[in-house]
């Protein structure tokens, strides 16, 4: 038998999602089955509408062997699930004749846990061991999500949280999920035979496809023991994404609280002495933590170091106790004991990891006005890591509609690990860019607007003349407006003061759930949208509602972030710019996101304005515009305002 050529799959697969082929997409999936074919590694930047999702999913199907596909979004993961990969299997099945499997797999704390449930989860010492059902009132909010979770335990065949509809509270689901370190292991829970988590593994091991998030990915390479199951291909999705949430990955913190609730949770297991090392340890670094204020710690405070020391040392001595103890009165004992050891073993390696200090990692203290200080240590790269753990041994394709930075693959390669394009080594893996570019006519459908008689944004204060700009903007636009600010504060004052100013609804970030949010600005062409980062990623509103897009500033990280100008002072000891390699490059790659909320069909139309001189008129403007789609670009404020109003006049005429 002749075996199926990928264009004939291909299409396949698009008639079947009632799609058109477009000849990004074919590119897109001949650069993927090349990969695979030659066990090699690709970038591929594919623009919004190219149809990259069966552009990788038809030749990881095709190829035969387990592919692993790691998105950062639910919602991605969710559509591939339920919509791409059931309609492209069934197109597929004829001419493959084989049915792939595929499956989704996310960390343990994302299933219900039955043993939780049934049991009751174990409480700190003042509160006693009780049920926690029972505990919280039928009438207050917990004790409704716990009824409700007891319920739906019953229908549930996968336990995975994003199958509850509507969703609860994090403080609800913590009630009846555990973390891999809290989990007792399928052999000794009395439910591991029925463990929703366990099944999750099981379906993984034998699917073909297997579809994940990017901070399991994290975990699977940061810890050593595979998480994943064996395969030969890894796809990572909105891979613009990988390096944050792999950074968070490897990101420690401690806090008093934390603190406190592991000594708690093991007092009643080990003896007097060793319990009461633990509690002194912690008041001491309650006492210090009480002094933090916010910053980098280059060098650890002679107190901190003291006080993490004694954490460290009381924390380890615990640890070799609780194993070595058993206590009949303790209901449930393995559970209690399981979710001890975890809460100290998180303290002990946290601790021993800024005690040992290391010029790879960066240490700060954050202060929140509600939950006191916090004590964090993160990577100051993950490109080492990725480099040893990503890349070996499986093929590896990244793909988003933003990897292109300033113009070319080289900087998000380097975030990445991997050196410039073409240069190979013995260590240095190897691999190949392509841009498929994008179906929609980027210099007839929209119009880049630079404010370039504004005053310059500066750090601190109200903006009079930004704010009179969006409301000439808003009001030429007829509404329609997605406004996205480089922080809360920002999106708040200008939603205040615009409300009083002008006649469209405005919406904004945190006055009601994010989908609501959209599905109202979506529904009203009239009303506007504000908000901060997750609206410049995650917003997908085609058509007339969303015909002007404004950026507050460019969004640069803030000057105190202590993680990048950490990273920012690295590259340029290295003898690098390290502004052009950290801050312009984390600017450039939220902007081209937020310019891409615009035009996500092909009959839309409008304006992306950015309300900072700065891009016009910075040495660094055009590596950051070179990064935006190709839209015609202005610094005429008539003229963009005349456009915005024939925009909103066809909109109007068809009765939109």
């Amino acid at each position: 038998m002749t075996k199926p050529s990928l264009p004939d799959l291909l299409h396949a697969a698009v008639s079947a999602v009632g799609g058109t082929e477009r000849p990004g997409q074919v590119a897109m999936a001949e650069a993927v089955a090349e990969a695979i074919d030659d066990n090699s590694h690709r970038l591929i930047q594919a623009g919004t509408g190219t149809g990259k999702s069966l552009g990788y999913l038809v030749p990881a199907l095709a190829h035969g062997e387990r592919v692993v596909v790691a998105t950062a979004t639910l919602a991605l993961q969710r559509q591939l699930v339920e919509r791409d990969l059931p309609r492209t299997v069934d197109a597929l099945h004829p001419q493959l004749r084989r049915r792939p499997q595929f499956a989704m797999l996310k960390g343990r704390s994302n299933y219900l846990c039955l043993h939780r449930l049934h049991e009751g989860a174990p409480q700190d010492e003042e509160e006693g061991l009780f049920d926690q059902f029972e505990a919280a009132t039928p009438t207050s909010k917990l004790g409704k999500d716990l009824l409700r979770l007891r319920d739906w335990a019953d229908e549930t065949e996968t336990g995975d949280r994003d199958d509850l509809t509507p969703g609860i509270s994090d403080k609800a689901w913590s009630q009846i999920s555990v973390s891999s370190r809290e989990c007792l292991g399928a052999t000794k829970c009395a439910y591991g035979a029925e463990c929703f988590a366990e099944a999750a593994r099981e379906r993984a091991k034998l699917a073909d496809v297997v579809v994940t998030n990017h901070a399991l990915l994290a975990i699977d390479a940061i810890e050593g023991a595979p998480v994943l199951p064996q395969h030969e291909v890894l796809i990572v999705d909105e891979a613009h994404e990988l390096v944050s949430r792999v950074t968070g990955a490897a990101t420690g913190e401690l806090t008093p609280g934390q603190v406190n609730r592991a000594v708690k949770r093991s007092a009643k297991l080990v003896d007097e002495k060793t319990a009461d090392a633990l509690q002194t340890a912690s008041e001491s670094f309650e006492r210090v933590m009480e002094l933090a204020l916010p910053g980098r710690l280059e060098q650890i405070p002679e107190d901190l170091g003291y006080a993490l020391m004694s954490l460290r040392d009381a924390a380890r001595n615990v640890i070799s106790a609780i194993g070595a103890t058993r206590d009949k009165s303790v209901h449930d004992e393995d559970a209690v004991r399981k979710q001890a050891l975890a809460a100290v073993e998180s303290i002990h390696s946290v601790a021993e990891r800024i005690t040992n200090g290391s010029e790879y990692d960066v240490v700060w203290y954050e202060r929140h006005d509600r939950f006191g200080a916090t004590l964090r240590v993160a990577p100051l790269s993950v490109s080492g890591l990725l480099r040893e753990k990503l890349f070996e041994d499986r093929s590896v394709v990244l793909t988003s509609a933003t990897l292109k930075i300033g113009g070319d693959f080289n900087g998000v390669a380097a975030s990445l690990g991997l050196s410039a394009e073409g240069v190979e080594g013995d260590d240095v893996p190897a691999w190949k860019g392509l841009d498929v570019g994008s179906p929609f006519d980027y210099p007839k459908q929209g119009i880049l607007y630079v404010a370039k008689h504004l005053a310059t944004p500066g750090r601190e204060g109200t903006r009079g003349d930004m704010m009179d700009e969006l409301a000439e903007l808003i009001e030429a636009a007829g509404g329609r407006t997605l406004g996205l600010f480089s922080s809360m504060r920002g999106a708040k004052a200008a939603a205040e003061e615009l409300r009083g100013r002008i006649d469209n609804p405005i919406l904004l970030q945190g006055e009601e759930t994010l989908g609501e949010l959209i599905k109202t600005f979506a529904a009203d062409p009239k009303t506007c949208l504000f908000g901060t980062l997750s609206l410049w990623q995650g917003v997908d509103v085609p058509g007339p509602s969303c015909q002007l897009v404004v950026m507050d500033r460019i969004p640069f990280p803030r000057p105190d972030d202590p993680l990048m100008s950490a990273r920012q002072k690295s590259v340029e000891e290295h003898g690098g710019n390290g502004f052009m390699a950290v801050a312009a490059t984390h600017a450039a790659l939220l902007m081209a996101q937020g310019a891409g909320r615009l035009v996500r069909a092909t009959g839309d139309r409008g304006v992306v304005a950015v309300l900072d001189p700065r891009l016009a008129t910075a040495r660094y403007g055009s590596f950051l515009r070179a990064t935006l789609p190709d839209f015609w670009y202005t610094t005429d404020r008539n003229q963009v305002r005349r456009s915005l109003a024939a925009i909103d006049a066809t909109a109007q005429a068809d009765g939109k």
